[in-house]
């Protein structure tokens, strides 16, 4: 399974993005999926995450009411709508396809993992 993530960008403090992750392979609708993202000097850190028909969802405390994680399994892709941006979600941020049906904040638990696309929130 191949993961792109793409819909990065430059913003200002206070505006949106959606970020998409399409898989290469149709399989990849049986698996859970989560987003993470690593900012400068930083651990990789669990973002958001989503079960493989969307009926569960996690995220970080730190962006809890502001993004939103969704899939669309006919398309095989998944998004995640970041509201309400601000300089601290400045980072790479990173898609990746579950070992199961369902998802984990952990990173052990992710076997295929996308490129990344970087957002800079400007203040």
């Amino acid at each position: 399974v191949q993961l792109q993530a793409s819909g990065g960008g430059l913003v200002q403090a206070g505006g949106s993005l959606r970020l998409s992750c399409a898989a290469s392979r149709r399989t990849s609708t049986n698996n859970g999926m989560g987003w993470f993202r690593q900012a400068p000097r930083k651990e990789r850190e669990f973002v958001a995450a989503i079960s493989w028909n969307g009926g569960s969802t996690s995220y970080a405390d730190s962006v809890k009411g502001r993004f939103s994680i969704s899939r669309d399994n006919a398309r095989g892709i998944v998004y995640l709508q970041m509201d309400s941006l601000t300089p601290e979600d400045t980072a790479v941020y990173y898609c990746a396809s579950a070992r199961g049906s369902y998802y984990s904040t952990r990173s052990e638990y992710y076997t295929y993992w996308g490129q990344g696309t970087l957002v800079t929130v400007s203040s």
